[in-house]
């Protein structure tokens, strides 16, 4: 068998000396015609590999470059060197394959900027930063389907082609297969979708939170985790064209049951990667330290990202209503020094900078804001008795701004019909959606939480394009 390797980070957390193993992995370094870091990406940690003067012949010791792909057999033994307490002796070492060292784009001594990486993102989860924030991303992908399943929940595959915009923003990819230079037209002029694949106007996903909340009226509680698409000209380091969402949806619970789920859902996916992957945080904490030092000192962050993690974990989140929000913001020395770009008012759309104002100078933890004014909130949000504002809820976070964006949902069906109308929402549509109103409603709830905002918050990481592993940004798809 080929592949009868040991993981470098299952040889070097274990008590293998005097064994003979089998390691496999890629040359970070290659010093003294002797000493080989090897890496295969389930670690930082490099394994050294000792090879005796003498035991390469000239040419295969010129092919060992960094980027070379290896496999060692080898006796393990105790390291005399600092860094490492064991090392492999090898016996035997093959080539898989080659790697020009001229022409390799990735010279780790001179540590590459986050920007070049991201031109060469095929490459970029060779270096120890994308190591670590990839190998967190994946334990964040488990630790949701861990928490949900804990709770009885129901994963449910909403799907990514779709008729409706969840979101009224019409912000959405079409999804077509009529020939872009003569489309068939109507007796007015305007594009026959008939004659389209699905006989309708379609378009990538922008949310699965209405499909999910059907699932949620026969399963009680469901949630998804899939792709989601919005067609935003917005080229910032908070802002993908797709990315991932998680979407609860509960049957049964109201605002505060909501809140609840929430805060509990996020502390769970922080606490299961401070369990899991310790080293990786820690190699992150110090990325971030390092960088932090750069900065002016009024603009450094007051913790570390351990330490924010940590503090997040053992403090119960701040619940404000979007009132008292726009209240303290009033209040604050930032609005009446006019530090603020954008205006504050009672009914405005908080900016990010209002959101982390709120967070980062005021609470210092993150924050649950609720009740906001109906105009600024989507359609099938619950009508509060005073009229003027919906049963949402945002919860804020310190160096990003809104991570969870929820809502009780409108359950009555005359109150959910008013509330289309209004926002010239054709009902009939969304007929279907309707009859959830119509066929034993009952109160119910749900939140979205984009999935590269949590893992930008527990990786330290400022810019949403380095922490998913190809980004769809506006003119750039690469790969």
């Amino acid at each position: 068998m080929f592949n009868n390797r040991i993981k470098i980070k299952t040889l070097l957390s274990g008590d293998a000396a005097g064994q003979q193993v089998t390691v496999m992995g890629w040359v970070r370094s290659f010093r003294n015609n002797q000493f080989i870091a090897l890496n295969d990406g389930s670690t930082n940690n490099n394994l050294q590999v000792v090879v005796e003067l003498g035991q390469l012949d000239e040419p295969t010791l010129k092919r060992i470059t960094t980027g070379a792909s290896l496999k060692i057999t080898g006796q393990v033994v105790e390291s005399l060197g600092k860094g490492q307490k064991l090392e492999v002796k090898a016996t035997t070492l093959e080539i898989l394959g080659d790697c020009d060292a001229e022409k390799y784009p990735l010279q780790l001594k001179n540590r590459p900027s986050l920007e070049y990486l991201r031109e060469i993102a095929h490459l970029r989860f060779r270096t120890n930063t994308f190591g670590a924030i990839f190998r967190v991303r994946h334990a964040l992908a488990f630790a949701i389907h861990e928490f949900f399943n804990k709770q009885g929940f129901v994963y449910l595959h909403t799907p990514i082609i779709t008729a409706s915009d969840a979101e009224g923003a019409g912000e959405t990819f079409r999804v077509t297969t009529l020939p872009f230079d003569n489309p068939p037209r109507t007796a007015a002029g305007e594009i026959d979708f008939a004659e389209d694949f699905f006989g309708k106007s379609t378009n990538l996903t922008v949310s699965g939170q209405l499909e999910g909340e059907l699932g949620a009226m026969a399963f009680s509680e469901v949630y998804t985790f899939g792709p989601t698409f919005r067609a935003e000209n917005s080229n910032t380091t908070r802002h993908l064209a797709e990315f991932w969402m998680i979407e609860p949806e509960m049957a049964f619970y109201d605002l505060e049951d909501n809140m609840n789920l929430a805060e509990a859902f996020i502390k769970y996916l922080i606490g299961y990667v401070m369990t899991n992957n310790r080293e990786d945080l820690e190699f992150l904490d110090q990325r971030l330290a390092e960088e932090e030092k750069q900065k002016p000192q009024a603009e450094r962050s007051e913790m570390g990202l351990i330490e924010k993690l940590e503090f997040v974990l053992n403090n119960n989140f701040e619940r404000i209503t979007y009132t008292e929000a726009i209240r303290i913001l009033l209040d604050s020395p930032a609005y009446k020094k006019k530090k603020f770009k954008y205006d504050v008012s009672w009914g405005i759309d908080m900016q990010s900078e209002h959101e982390r104002y709120l967070v980062e100078k005021h609470f210092k933890k993150p924050v649950i804001v609720t009740n906001y004014p109906k105009d600024i909130k989507a359609f099938y949000m619950r009508l509060n008795d005073d009229g003027k504002t919906v049963a949402a809820m945002d919860i804020l976070a310190p160096g990003i701004g809104e991570i969870v964006g929820g809502s009780q949902r409108e359950e009555r069906l005359e109150k959910l019909e008013g509330r289309m109308h209004d926002m010239h929402i054709p009902t009939e549509e969304l007929n279907w959606y309707l009859d959830t109103r119509r066929y034993g409603a009952v109160p119910h709830a749900g939140f979205g939480l984009g999935f590269e905002r949590i893992v930008l918050f527990v990786t330290g990481m400022t810019n949403i394009r380095d922490v998913i592993p190809f980004a769809r940004t506006p003119k750039n798809c690469e790969f």
